[in-house]
C-alpha cells in the first residue's frame, strides 16, 4: 500500500510540474480570437487615429475573421480613453489606440491621468510618424526659418506661437525651438488645430506649428507658407521644404513627429501580442492603407513591440524634461 501510494504521489507531483511549465499562453493565442475584439480610439471621431483605428479594424477583421469594433472615448488628450482601455481585461480583446500625446506628453503635464503610459500596457505596434510644419502667413515679413530665428531673438516675447493646446505636441514643438536658439516666444493656446489655424490667417498669431495633415489644404491653396517641418527627414508631402535641424542655429538635434502606435492592456499574453502585431503589419503592407496614410502625411513604420516599448520610453523622458523646463504643467 505504501508503495502504491508514493508511485501515485510520483505521479501527481509529475503531472502538476508539467502542467506548470506548460505554455499556457501559447495556447491561449491558438484559441485566440473567439469573439469581438474592442479598438479603443481616446479621441473623435473623424481624426487620424480614429481613422488608423477603423482601417485596423477592416482588415484584422478579415485576417482574424472576428469583428473588430471601434470605441471612441474622448477626452483629456486621450488620457481619458487611454486610462479605460488600460483597465480592461488582458486576453487580447482590447486594444488601445496610443499617440504621442496620450502615451508620452500627457503623464507630465497632468497630475493625474488613470495609468503609467509604459507600465499599463504592453506594446504592439508602431504604426508611423507624422511631422509638424512651421507655418506663417503667406503675407508674414517673415521669409525664412532665419528670419524667424532673428525677430524671435530680439526681444522677449517678440513672437506669438499658437498651438491645439497646452500641453499638446504642437506646444511642445514651439517651446523646444524657442529652447533650442535661446529665445523665448509667446504661447497662445487654442480649442483645437482648426481655431488655431484660422487665428493664424487672421493675423492673430505669428507662427504655428501644426500637424502637416491638417495645414496642408491652407499649404496649398497659398494663404499659408511652410517655412520647415520638425521631423529629422523632409517629408513625403512636403518635400521640398527642410526638416529644422538642418538651418543650425542650437536646432542641429531638433526632432519632433507626432506618431501612432497600438497597445494593449498589461499583461496580454506576449503570443496573442505577437499574432496581433503580425495582423498589423500585414495591414500596414497592403498597397490601399499605405495610400490611405499617405493621404494622411504619415511616414509608416511598423515597428514591433520592443522597437516600439524603447521608443516610447525615449519619448517619455524627452517630453518630461521638455515640460519641466518650460514650466507646462495643467491643474
Amino acid at each position: 500500500m505504501k508503495i502504491a501510494r508514493r508511485a501515485f504521489l510520483l505521479s501527481a507531483a509529475s503531472l502538476l510540474a508539467l502542467g506548470a511549465t506548460a505554455p499556457v499562453p501559447a495556447i491561449a493565442a491558438d484559441a485566440w480570437p473567439d469573439k469581438p475584439i474592442t479598438y479603443v480610439v481616446p479621441f473623435a471621431p473623424g481624426g487620424a487615429t480614429d481613422i488608423l483605428g477603423r482601417t485596423y479594424a477592416q482588415f484584422l477583421g478579415e485576417s482574424l475573421n472576428v469583428p473588430v469594433v471601434v470605441e471612441n472615448k474622448p477626452g483629456t488628450g486621450g488620457s481619458l480613453g487611454s486610462a479605460y482601455g488600460s483597465r480592461a481585461k488582458p486576453d487580447g480583446y482590447t486594444l488601445i489606440g496610443g499617440t504621442i500625446s496620450s502615451h508620452a506628453i500627457n503623464v507630465s503635464v497632468y497630475p493625474s491621468i488613470g495609468y503609467d503610459p509604459v507600465k499599463s500596457f504592453e506594446p504592439i505596434i508602431l504604426t508611423g510618424t507624422l511631422p509638424n510644419v512651421l507655418v506663417v502667413r503667406a503675407d508674414s515679413d517673415i521669409k525664412t526659418v532665419q528670419d524667424l530665428i532673428d525677430k524671435a531673438r530680439s526681444k522677449k516675447d517678440a513672437l506669438t506661437f499658437g498651438s491645439s493646446g497646452v500641453g499638446s505636441s504642437q506646444h511642445l514643438a514651439g517651446e523646444l525651438f524657442a529652447d533650442n536658439i535661446g529665445a523665448h516666444m509667446l504661447h497662445v493656446p487654442y480649442k483645437g488645430s482648426s481655431p488655431s489655424l484660422q487665428a493664424l490667417v487672421a493675423g492673430d498669431i505669428d507662427m504655428l506649428f501644426d500637424n502637416i495633415t491638417s495645414a496642408m489644404p491652407l499649404i496649398q491653396s497659398g494663404q499659408l507658407r511652410a517655412l520647415a517641418v520638425t521631423s529629422a527627414t523632409p517629408a513625403q508631402a512636403l518635400p521640398d521644404v527642410k526638416p529644422l535641424k538642418s538651418f543650425g542655429n542650437g536646432l542641429e538635434q531638433y526632432e519632433v513627429v507626432s506618431w501612432q502606435a497600438v497597445f494593449a492592456p498589461a499583461g496580454t499574453p506576449r503570443p496573442i501580442v505577437d499574432k496581433l502585431y503580425a495582423a498589423m503589419r500585414a495591414t500596414l503592407q497592403k498597397p490601399e492603407v499605405r495610400e490611405r496614410l499617405k493621404g494622411l502625411g504619415m511616414t509608416v513604420s511598423g515597428a514591433g513591440p520592443d522597437e516600439l516599448g524603447a521608443f516610447q520610453k525615449a519619448e517619455v523622458a524627452k517630453w518630461a524634461a521638455v515640460t519641466a523646463k518650460a514650466n507646462i504643467k495643467l491643474n
